[in-house]
């Protein structure tokens, strides 16, 4: 196995998928360098290289992993292939980024826990909700014990209009047509994972659909359209998560966090900002609401100067191109690590399952470091 142990001065990264994966700024990180990009189709190949003015393109992964230059792959293929990318971006010696989710089965969870475990290289799931600029806020605060026990957490995933994605410009069926909406609950979960590190151990979920055909033909077998998870965690905490992708609602990726000291709401697609809400001294006094002006913590020194502005994801983009080059760099484990992502992953593809069985009781299988 060709084994990076002594990245370079700067990581030298192939990307691939021409869609998503050309809106991250790679080329602006100065510890990165774009060596290689990849995509079958010729249309999203030349808006890679133009992108990151790279001269180098494959039009097949697997060629990609083949060039020794590449130390490491920003994978933004379909999702059910993510976990088969990712194995096979370790194996060949490659330190892995990937899309959301992680996985798509309990089967591929394991597999790719043993992969990365095995190859002693970095793995990074792309979550953008993690570094969304209110979860950034949310995290600060409860590690400084401003919100106190965080006894119940709220995440709404909300996409309407979702189904013109099903299709591409000849009308073929695209990896989303049809797509069960908690194997996408990382823009959800992420937000309590990424606050409080707890660990979600079982799930309630009841999944809404109609007579659409999309829901009856689909590869997925998948039934919903929409889909409300209720999820307690190892902590005994609560926490409802809901994505749904055929609602007459706002689109959004918003949370809100219940504590014991203060609470904290992101701003709703109906009208509402951010604010939140104190404690009284007593049981006897009222909580007293706050205006809270969202910090922009892409303008800090969180981010090198190259990228300091705004990205996509409310942000988001930015912060997981320096985390994990840095993580390379530095040669230490990322935030969203391989534990973090199946944290994240896992509970939604459960959540799925209880839907398809009713909304029946179920439990989350735990991986964890030594399991």
């Amino acid at each position: 196995m060709l084994r990076n142990v002594n990245p370079p001065e700067k990581v030298r990264i192939g990307v691939v998928g021409g869609g998503f994966g050309s809106v991250f700024e790679w080329h602006k990180h100065p510890h990165c360098a774009v060596e290689a990009v990849c995509d079958p189709i010729p249309e999203k190949r030349q808006r890679l290289m133009q992108v990151y003015g790279c001269g180098k393109a494959y039009e097949d992964l697997e060629e990609l992993l083949q060039d020794r230059r590449v130390d490491a792959v920003a994978l933004f293929t379909p999702a059910p292939n993510h976990a088969q990318h990712s194995v096979k971006c370790l194996k060949a010696g490659k330190h892995v980024l990937c899309a959301v989710p992680a996985c798509m089965t309990l089967e591929e969870a394991n597999m790719l826990l043993e992969t990365v475990r095995e190859s002693e290289l970095n793995y990074m799931m792309a979550e953008t909700s993690w570094y969304r600029q209110a979860v950034i806020s949310a995290r600060k605060w409860f590690s400084e014990g401003r919100f106190g026990r965080i006894f119940y957490t709220e995440a709404e995933y909300y996409h309407p209009g979702l189904a013109s994605l099903f299709f591409d410009n000849n009308g073929n069926r695209t990896w989303r047509y049809g797509f069960p909406p908690m194997h996408y609950s990382t823009h959800c979960t992420a937000y309590l994972v990424g606050v409080t590190g707890e660990r979600i151990v079982s799930v309630s979920c009841i999944g809404w659909g109609d007579e659409s055909q999309i829901l009856k033909d689909n590869t997925y077998n998948n039934p919903f359209w929409n889909e409300t998870a209720f999820f307690i965690t190892d902590r005994g905490n609560a926490f409802r998560v809901a994505v749904y992708w055929n609602a007459p609602v706002g689109p959004c990726e918003r949370g809100q966090w219940f504590g014991e000291k203060m609470s904290f709401f992101e701003p709703h697609p109906n009208g509402t900002k951010h604010v939140v809400w104190r404690a009284g001294n007593s049981l006897f006094d009222l909580p007293k609401l706050e205006d809270y002006q969202q910090t922009e913590w892409w303008r800090t020194p969180m981010l090198p100067e190259t990228l300091r502005h705004p990205s996509g994801h409310d942000g988001s983009h930015t912060f997981i191109v320096h985390e994990f080059v840095e993580s390379i760099v530095e040669k230490r484990p990322p935030a969203i690590g391989v534990y973090e992502a199946l944290a994240m992953t896992v509970p939604g593809i459960i959540a799925h399952q209880s839907a398809l069985r009713g909304g029946k009781q179920m439990e989350i299988p735990r991986l964890k470091p030594g399991d």
